[in-house]
């Protein structure tokens, strides 16, 4: 639930160190984009980084495409064309590849959300 605090909130990393302890901040950090780069090139590092994230954020990383994905099927942004949403299951499916080994039944619940690809 905290993943995107960091990002998407004036939140801190050492208010949310302070509030839930240092493990899950550091998880937060990790999983954390850079706002102030542009969003493709933000997209293109998470591909990039997913190998290498710990354990701990690769779990964090699945749980969160396998919501996205979920919401996007179930719920689709009404201003997101039906191109812009098969872009977006695509792009998860490519961050997701670079989680694969992580946990098989998480993978198992994202290859089922990405199933339902509109």
């Amino acid at each position: 639930m905290l993943h995107d605090t960091i990002e998407d909130t004036e939140t801190s990393y050492n208010e949310l160190a302070e509030q839930f302890g240092y493990e899950i901040a550091d998880v937060v950090r990790e999983v954390t984009d850079d706002k102030a780069l542009p969003k493709a090139e933000r997209k293109r590092l998470q591909i990039e980084h997913a190998p290498h994230l710990s354990q701990a954020a690769k779990l964090v990383k699945l749980a969160d495409k396998i919501a996205n994905l979920r919401d996007v099927a179930d719920h689709p942004p009404s201003q997101w064309p039906l191109e812009r949403r098969r872009e977006y299951f695509d792009w998860a499916k490519r961050v997701v590849d670079g989680l694969r080994g992580t946990h098989a039944r998480l993978e198992a619940a994202f290859d089922a959300a990405y199933a339902r690809r509109p």
